[in-house]
């Protein structure tokens, strides 16, 4: 019999917990389903969706992202290894100015008016996708170079 598997989760460490909610939630939009603190372990885990999959209800999830805050502190290096995220969005250029207007870098702006790349207070490269068709190419964004890696 053929083994059937459904992707769960993509589980990134963070070394500042209130940071990354603020970056995932506050700034990128997901929310927050589930915390679990382990005093044997020593560790938090926070799982978060996107606000869209979380009002579809737990049996239609897209796969969740996992914070994992380890409460003995660790230097974490290596993000760029792991790859990156990948968020399908509405209005990409909207959400490129909500997260510019917080602060948050674009590292690679949408030029095309389909993809971005921005960063994670730890590193981390999320890609923001144009759902549907590309939109129009459009200033600010047509003409912006790109700032650091992603």
């Amino acid at each position: 019999m053929e083994n059937i598997l459904r992707y769960l989760h993509t589980m990134v460490r963070v070394s500042n917990l209130d940071s990354a909610l603020e970056f995932y939630c506050t700034k990128l939009g997901l929310v927050e389903l589930r915390r679990t603190d382990s005093e044997q372990g020593r560790f938090t885990l926070v799982f978060l969706a996107a606000r869209r999959d979380a009002d579809a209800g737990e049996e239609n999830f897209s796969p969740l992202l996992e914070l994992t805050y380890n409460w003995d502190p660790e230097t974490y290096s290596g993000g760029r290894n792991f790859g990156h995220l990948a968020y399908e969005v509405d209005d990409i250029y909207a959400l490129c100015a909500r997260l510019a207007a917080h602060g948050v870098t674009i590292n690679r702006p949408p030029r095309d008016g389909r993809m971005a790349f921005i960063r994670s207070p730890d590193g981390i490269s999320v890609e923001l996708l144009q759902g549907g068709e590309a939109l129009k190419p459009q200033e600010p964004w047509q003409s912006m170079p790109n700032t650091g890696v992603w």
